[in-house]
């Protein structure tokens, strides 16, 4: 146990990952939150989104002062240049707390890995309060939704009158008339996936329409035809089994054509909602037993990955893909040094 009064240790490398990774999280959601700060009329929805904009600015202080003190420099990011906050409404009320929803669920799913990686109390103390107070967030911003009606319950299943056990094979098949019904962990996962995926095309659909390169425009639409898709496939498998989808977030969008931010943050929102999305599929992956859905899954996460990499093979291009911290490139010190 580390000793008061004592210079902290040296941050390790998942350390470092969780603050860097977290730090453009964060400036990316308060870039978002002030534009929607600004035209919000929903005082419920308004005073919610202010509370999250409060907690961001309050992490990202914080996340400086690491840097600082490891004498790392501190990210770009996102600032005041890559938000027009006087931009007209692009999304209606309602869309913005939902966005908030999947953000906290974001946020609570990168706060545990970041809680089991981190290793100094200091940091162990920073995440465990930041999970906490996402947590009564999102417990606000689902409260919200309900009373809105703006929620969609994930489907219920009958009880059963006894535990069975699988004695057959065809528990994890899943072709022809070998399908079986799903199970709640499949069921759970999906309905999860689709739901982050519908903000997905949303986001995309109202960047389509505002950005003004046609190059960027070109890939957005992509990334929205493929989401639609994987949405498509989802909701297939839950009309098999007479299912409850969850709902589209498209009818929020406004008819504005200024866009409240910069390409650069408009292609990071994708890229990292691309990213997201792998893991949570790889996530689902892992609990899947029927053969059929697991190959949707390692299609879509297949699919998933090299659109990423398109997006980021254009942030390169344009000079806009921010370099995590790295291990020390030997080769390249010891070429330096024979020179």
């Amino acid at each position: 146990m580390e000793k008061e009064n004592q210079p902290p240790v040296q941050l390790t490398a998942p350390e470092l990952a969780s603050i860097w990774t977290q730090y453009m999280f964060e400036t990316m959601n308060k870039c978002f939150f002030e534009y929607a700060l600004n035209h919000l009329e929903d005082q419920e929805i308004q005073s919610t989104l202010k509370t999250a904009l409060d907690t961001t600015n309050k992490h990202i202080l914080a996340l400086k002062q690491f840097f600082q003190d490891e004498k790392h420099p501190i990210p770009q990011g996102f600032t005041e240049k890559d938000v027009n906050k006087e931009a007209p409404r692009l999304f209606q009320d309602a869309f913005y707390l939902n966005y908030l929803y999947i953000m906290t669920l974001h946020g609570l799913t990168a706060y545990g890995l970041a809680v089991g990686n981190s290793i100094r109390q200091d940091l162990r103390t920073y995440f465990i309060n930041c999970s906490k107070e996402t947590m009564e967030i999102f417990d606000v911003v689902t409260n919200l939704m309900l009373e809105k009606g703006l929620f969609v319950r994930p489907p219920v299943l009958s009880p059963k009158e006894f535990v069975t056990l699988a004695d057959k094979q065809s528990f994890l098949s899943g072709w022809f008339w070998e399908r079986r019904p799903m199970t709640a962990m499949e069921i759970g996962e999906s309905f999860f996936n689709m739901n982050k995926m519908h903000l997905h095309i949303a986001l995309k659909v109202g960047f389509s329409q505002v950005t003004e390169s046609k190059e960027l425009k070109k890939i957005i639409k992509r990334g929205e035809q493929i989401s639609t898709k994987h949405v498509e496939i989802f909701e297939s498998l839950f009309r098999e089994e007479k299912l409850l989808s969850p709902k589209s977030w498209q009818s929020y969008i406004t008819e504005s054509t200024t866009s409240p931010f910069s390409d650069k943050l408009i292609m990071y929102m994708i890229q990292y909602s691309s990213q997201a999305a792998i893991a949570f599929y790889g996530t689902a992956l892992s609990v899947t037993a029927r053969r059929d859905i697991g190959l949707h899954y390692t299609r879509l996460i297949t699919e998933l990955m090299k659109y990423a990499e398109d997006c980021s093979n254009y942030m390169i291009e344009k000079g806009w893909l921010e370099e995590p911290p790295m291990a020390t490139d030997r080769q390249e010190l010891s070429k330096k040094k024979k020179e």
